[in-house]
C-alpha cells in the first residue's frame, strides 16, 4: 500500500508512462473533454482540488522541462493569482500563447487531468524534461 505521494492509482499510471518530452495537460473544471485523450478526473467541488494543487503533487514525480498556458490567464486574472503560479512554476520557463493555439496542443498529451479549479485560463501544458 502506498503511504505518501500520489494515491490515484490512475494518475500514478499516466506519470509512469510520460517520457522525455511528451506532454500532460492539467486543466480547470470547465475545459473542454477530449473524447481521444485519456482524462483523470479528479474534480470535487469548486477549486477542489486546484490547479496548482495537483501540479505542486505532480513535481514530485514528473520532471517538467517547460510550460505552455494560454496567454488570456495573464489579461483575465490578479496580479496575485498570477504571481501565485509564478510562485508555483518557478524554475520552470513558461510560455503564454493564444488559448486557440493552446488546444492545438492538447491531442499530443499523453493525458490530462481535470481539476474543480475555476481560476480563469487556469490550464497548463507541462512538457517533460
Amino acid at each position: 500500500m502506498i503511504r505518501n505521494g500520489i494515491l490515484n492509482p490512475q494518475l500514478l499510471s499516466l506519470l509512469a508512462r510520460a517520457r522525455h518530452t511528451n506532454t500532460l495537460v492539467i486543466s480547470d473544471r470547465g475545459f473542454p473533454f477530449w473524447p481521444a485523450l485519456e482524462t483523470i478526473d479528479l474534480s470535487l467541488i469548486d477549486d477542489v482540488p486546484t490547479v496548482l494543487q495537483v501540479l505542486s503533487a505532480v513535481r514530485r514525480n514528473f520532471i517538467i522541462g517547460e510550460v505552455f498556458m494560454a496567454a488570456e490567464f495573464v489579461q483575465e486574472n490578479t496580479s496575485a493569482t498570477r504571481r501565485t503560479f509564478a510562485r508555483a512554476l518557478s524554475g520552470v520557463p513558461v510560455s503564454y500563447e493564444p488559448h486557440v493555439d493552446f488546444k492545438r496542443r492538447v491531442p499530443g498529451a499523453v493525458g490530462l487531468i481535470r481539476t474543480g479549479d475555476t481560476v480563469q485560463y487556469a490550464n497548463m501544458i507541462l512538457v517533460s524534461a
